[in-house]
């Protein structure tokens, strides 16, 4: 009698796995017939011969996807296509748009609009949406060429601007030669960017690699980025930002600012800097703001595990920004910087100050935390210089701390 029991309860079981893995072969048979691939070519007429504006092509099949309910996917098969600056806006009734780039994309330098324009390409109030692969050459070399010249140049264009998105994956990508700004994340929540190329000579003015700005829970990782300006630019109201397992160089390096250029301005906090690696950079680690009265701040910031290669300022807190000592000479930041963590960061330094910190007479540093700290130069042990910063030192030091200790 209790094997008869076993028997009919292992039944029940068995029948119970079996109806499970049908309704799975059921989601997942509905799912692959409710998601849609819209080709730019087949279905649009995209050209990909670098020739032909395919700007209505591509802004055609965006909106036919952020209209199909479910998921969609734009597909852009190899080759290379002309895309005039374009925005791509929300909100979608697709729970998911996947844009899947094999090919190029290039802007036509001498059409109207590029160059003046604030971007080129820009995803706007879209919730739910990847971006993955693609090669975005921006053409920046002539207006570089034309400001080095100092003749009437328009601003420039950011290549790639996230604004008002949410829950957004960008990977993938190589980005060469912006204008300017080569991504923007402003205004976004829950955006990922990972895995992705941006290059740019040393020598090109203002072309950050990612800009985050107004900002909350946005994560880059796995990245290479080499450009003439920061690698990774932090600017005004970011919150929860992570960063990890970043390659940077040339550039001016992983920058929180400038901020307080405005008298009111929402401040930065709960960053994480980890595992990045700087080489030939201007700067390392930098906290920079406007030598100017603002309500802006800077707290809650960790910087764990870097490594320096031949680095001007490894590790610099620079409150006395002042371009062309114009609209700031005599004034002193308002922006408070609190509790900034500098942890197991190693290397070689090009100058022999390493550490660096001008902070404001007005509103020091407060809580600064440096623990295994050890960065040469030139074979010698580097040094530090501080000005209105409290802190603490632990752990190996080199450069010694040269923090005015806090009395907590």
């Amino acid at each position: 009698m209790p094997r008869r029991v076993t028997l009919v309860l292992d039944m029940a079981n068995s029948n119970n796995l079996l109806v499970m893995r049908l309704i799975i072969i059921l989601v997942a048979l509905v799912h692959s017939l409710s998601a849609k691939t819209l080709n730019v070519v087949s279905d649009y007429g995209a050209k990909a011969d670098g020739v032909s504006d395919n700007s209505a092509a591509f802004l055609k099949a965006w909106k036919d996807a952020c209209s199909t309910a479910g998921e969609t996917t734009i597909y852009v098969p190899s080759g290379q296509y002309l895309v005039h600056p374009t925005l791509f806006s929300g909100p979608c009734v697709s729970t998911k748009i996947t844009v899947q780039v094999d090919g190029k994309l290039i802007p036509r330098t001498d059409s109207e609009g590029y160059g003046s324009s604030r971007y080129w390409l820009q995803f706007e109030k879209v919730k739910g949406m990847t971006f993955n692969g693609g090669n975005l050459d921006g053409k920046g070399s002539a207006l570089w060429s034309c400001k080095a010249g100092k003749g009437k140049c328009p601003d420039g264009t950011r290549t790639m601007v996230f604004h008002k998105v949410s829950d957004v994956l960008v990977t993938g990508i190589t980005s060469i030669n912006s204008q300017l700004f080569h991504i923007v994340i402003d205004g976004c929540q829950n955006v990922r960017v990972d895995r992705i190329e941006i290059v740019a000579p040393d020598e090109s003015p203002n072309t950050d690699g990612i800009h985050v700005e107004e900002s909350t829970g946005v994560t880059i990782t796995n990245s290479n980025i080499g450009t003439g300006d920061d690698c990774i630019s932090i600017g005004k109201g970011t919150q929860n930002l992570w960063i990890e397992g970043i390659k940077c160089g040339p550039g001016h390096g992983i920058s929180i600012g400038s901020l307080g250029k405005e008298a009111t301005e929402p401040g930065v906090q709960n960053v994480t800097v980890k595992n990045v690696v700087l080489t030939g950079t201007q700067n390392g680690l930098r906290i920079k703001s406007w030598a100017r009265k603002s309500t802006g701040f800077v707290k809650s910031i960790m910087f764990d595990g870097a490594t320096m290669n031949n680095v001007k300022y490894p590790i610099i807190i620079d409150q006395d920004y002042c371009p062309d000592r114009k609209n700031c000479p005599g004034q002193t930041s308002g922006v408070k910087i609190s509790q900034v963590t500098y942890s197991n960061v190693r290397g070689t330094s090009a100058t022999q100050v390493a550490v660096l910190f001008k902070c404001s007479p007005s509103s020091w540093c407060q809580g600064i935390r440096m623990a295994n700290v050890q960065l040469s130069y030139r074979g010698q042990p580097s040094t530090s210089s501080c000005q209105n910063a409290i802190g603490t030192a632990g752990g190996l030091m080199v450069p010694q701390s040269c923090l005015k200790l806090s009395s907590t």
